[in-house]
């Protein structure tokens, strides 16, 4: 008996867990060095200690109830149960703890032996444990362009994620349980090829395969599909994961690429539409910054380059040649290999051979052997602005690509064709007919205003003929409008429109924009190019902001529109030019005439017929018109449905007086439609309420009729009768006009 009772005493002491003992009324009379420990009391504050003061209030009444039950539990003979709750630090910190009560008899009296466990670490890998399975739940879940699902030991679908539903079409109530194979093709399905996948996969530890997937709706996919065998920690086999990847629209692009490029060479041979499928294609396969193709010149022993065009890149497409050696072209050529560089600046070519690719803004790309028929005719690259963008994984995709191209590219006169290339494309101005041309037509010409349809109508008498016109107006009147409708009801509407901003381009560059330059011209001239005259030949030429041309460049203009015929810089060749010029400015140029900043020729030879626009505050009623047209507008483009404009945005839109004219309006419009939210349109009304500008938002009638008279008559020079005098353009009788001068106060000194 005291053997045993000294065992007890010993395993008392050296337990790993807090282990004490109460009487009936709950008071601590016994405890062990590791209650101390938890609890941070000494032995001497813990004797006499009830024991639900070592644990949170909130607790107290469940460890009442739970002893309680452990009272009837021990008469019944049930099992020992647990309770886990917190328990108080003697610091005030609580700590997560499990509790075992067991009723003892001991002489005679009702006592309890409580075991507490510290679960601190327990709780803490656990919840640890379940961040980390939350974090995967959420990872596979949140991918989207992957259908990411597990599968049993026989292939049945345990878990889907809503990638695996919006590429699949299956929701996951739909397709758990059943076999993967719903998704092969018959011919898959008859030859057991799910199994076989499976087998591969389990006896390999991976396998990989495309090929054609079927959709819920029937729909065939390409798709990408790696499994993956799950194991336990003894090697035995749980399941299978299954990776899908939609490859449908690559796929479709590489069997419509080597069919669209053959039957381009086929029917006519054109380099040109060549390219531009080529580069089309391309993009589809492998979205990419820039492309080339470099063919061999044996007779230059020399790689000729060319670019091919881009939609993103406005900048005409370029023909250069490069040498093979030290070149990353050249030595994709020579050894007949693959080469990727993830970064252009610490390769090991010379910087020289790159300069195209610096200029473009390459940082990483890939060059392809252009193979037929085991013959390297050149080189295809691939290049990104972004650094290791084209990686080995896409190596089999490009090569067949690669291998396709070059059997288009690969026939008789190809060679030729390209080396001729850069000035065909420039004599025949289709890069920049591509690059100016936009959708305008005479009806988007918004406005039903008295002074509007005057310059719809001189619009109208000008466009049959060939006359210089000279578009007046302010910022954003729609100048360049204008001038459009006018090619497009001209003669010349079949032939190019091209357009020059004369305060957009550099001064120095400005020459060679309007009349071009020969190769070898100046630095920098590495290759000829052809002039805006020359390009707009049997069409016409606006000169936007023409009050902003250099004056030493106005004689050039001048003899040009005057003799018809140009000379590229740096060349001796005259070139016929037969254009049609409008030219536009917001400036005053007599007043420039008279300070010597404009040329007095000139200015005659544009002012042929001018036609003065209107700015918005001069047409306020075509204001809701104009905010009907530019809502119905951005809201089709963004998708939305706009069917109410209130009553009190009508006004105000109406009333503002618009500085920027129609371009700021269409820019608030668009704003005001990107803010709307449902069918009414809301507008950002605070933005037009200018304390500066309150007086001018809202004039008198007298006043908004008075600087309407004064501006006009600014406008004409002081001409008040006559054939384009200012009482003409107002719609007024001569002595109407004088009689609204003395009676509105309007002196000469003030509109001259």
């Amino acid at each position: 008996m005291e053997t045993n009772r000294l065992l007890s005493q010993t395993l008392f002491q050296v337990l790993p867990d807090a282990v004490l003992t109460a009487d009936h009324n709950g008071c601590i009379f016994q405890a062990n060095p590791q209650t101390v420990r938890l609890f941070g009391y000494s032995q001497d504050e813990l004797i006499g200690r009830p024991v639900d003061t070592l644990l949170p209030k909130r607790y107290a009444q469940t460890y009442t109830s739970y002893v309680q039950t452990r009272l009837s539990e021990a008469r019944d003979g049930d099992v020992q149960s647990l309770i886990t709750i917190h328990g108080l630090h003697a610091d005030g910190h609580e700590i997560p703890i499990d509790v075992m009560v067991e009723p003892i008899e001991e002489d005679a009296a009702q006592r309890f032996l409580v075991v507490i466990r510290n679960i601190s670490r327990r709780r803490k890998t656990e919840e640890a444990l379940h961040l980390t399975e939350e974090r995967f739940r959420l990872l596979v879940e949140g991918v989207q362009d992957y259908a990411i699902f597990m599968l049993d030991t026989d292939g049945n679908i345990v878990s889907w994620n809503s990638g695996a539903e919006r590429i699949k079409g299956y929701r996951a109530e739909e397709i758990l349980g059943k076999h993967f194979s719903t998704f092969y093709t018959q011919e898959d399905i008859d030859c057991d090829k799910a199994a076989h996948e499976l087998a591969v996969a389990a006896q390999e530890g991976r396998f990989e395969d495309e090929g054609w997937r079927i959709r819920k709706d029937g729909s065939r996919l390409w798709a990408n599909v790696i499994i993956t065998p799950l194991r336990g920690e003894d090697g035995k086999l749980l399941g299978f994961s299954k990776i899908t990847r939609d490859l449908t629209d690559r796929r479709r692009a590489e069997e419509s690429l080597l069919l669209e490029l053959s039957s381009i060479v086929v029917a006519s041979m054109d380099i040109r539409r060549m390219l531009t499928a080529i580069a089309s294609s391309i993009s589809h396969l492998l979205p990419n910054d820039y492309a080339t193709i470099a063919l061999y010149d044996s007779n230059a022993d020399r790689l000729r380059v060319q670019e091919l065009p881009s939609q993103e890149n406005q900048v005409p497409p370029r023909e250069f040649t490069l040498p093979l050696a030290g070149s990353p072209a050249g030595w994709c050529y020579q050894n007949r290999q693959v080469l990727f560089l993830d970064q252009l600046d610490k390769s090991q070519f010379a910087p020289g051979s790159m300069d195209h690719l610096v200029r473009a803004g390459v940082k990483s790309g890939c060059w392809l052997p252009l193979n037929s028929h085991g013959n390297i005719i050149g080189t295809l690259l691939i290049g990104s602005r972004r650094e290791a963008a084209i990686t080995t994984a896409d190596t089999a995709m490009l090569m067949q690509m690669a291998r396709q191209i070059a059997a288009a590219i690969d026939g008789a006169n190809v060679f030729r064709q390209l080396s001729e290339m850069s000035n065909r494309l420039r004599e025949e101005k289709r890069y920049l007919e591509e690059e100016l041309r936009t959708e305008y037509s005479f009806e988007e010409i918004v406005g039903e205003s008295p002074s509007l349809k005057r310059v719809l109508k001189q619009v109208e008498t000008l466009a049959p003929t060939d006359a210089t016109a000279l578009v007046l107006g302010d910022t954003g009147t729609g100048k360049e409008l204008i001038a459009r409708a006018i090619h497009h009801l001209s003669p010349r509407r079949d032939h190019t429109f091209v357009k020059l901003n004369c305060s957009a381009i550099p001064m120095g560059l400005l020459e060679s924009e309007l009349f071009g330059h020969e190769k070898g011209a100046f630095t920098g001239a590495i290759a000829q190019r052809i002039g805006r005259l020359e390009l707009a030949h049997m069409g016409t030429l606006f000169l936007d902001e023409v009050g902003d041309l250099p004056l030493e460049l106005q004689p050039k203009l001048l003899r040009a529109l005057q003799e018809k015929e140009i000379e590229r810089i740096g060349g001796k060749r005259t070139i016929k030019v037969d254009i049609r010029l409008i030219a536009a400015t917001n400036r005053d140029l007599a007043k420039m005439v008279k300070e010597g900043q404009f040329r007095i020729d000139l200015y005659y030879r544009l002012k042929v017929f001018p036609i003065l626009i209107p700015s918005l505050r001069q047409r306020r009623e075509d204001i809701p018109l104009l905010v009907n047209y530019f809502v119905a507008k951005h809201a089709r483009r963004m998708s939305k449905s706009i069917s109410a404009i209130p009553p009190d945005v009508m006004t105000a839109l109406s009333n503002w007086h618009w500085p920027g004219n129609v371009r700021e309006l269409e820019n608030f419009i668009e704003r005001a439609v990107i803010l709307s939210q449902g069918s009414t349109l809301h507008a950002p009304l605070a933005e037009l309420e200018d304390p500066e500008d309150t007086q001018e938002a809202d004039p008198t009638l007298e006043t908004a009729e008075r600087e309407h008279i004064l501006r006009v008559l600014r406008a004409k020079r002081g001409v008040i009768g006559g054939p384009g005098g200012a009482a003409e353009e107002l719609g007024l009788k001569r002595t109407t006009l004088n009689s609204k001068l003395k009676k509105l106060g309007i002196s000469r000194e003030q509109y001259l």
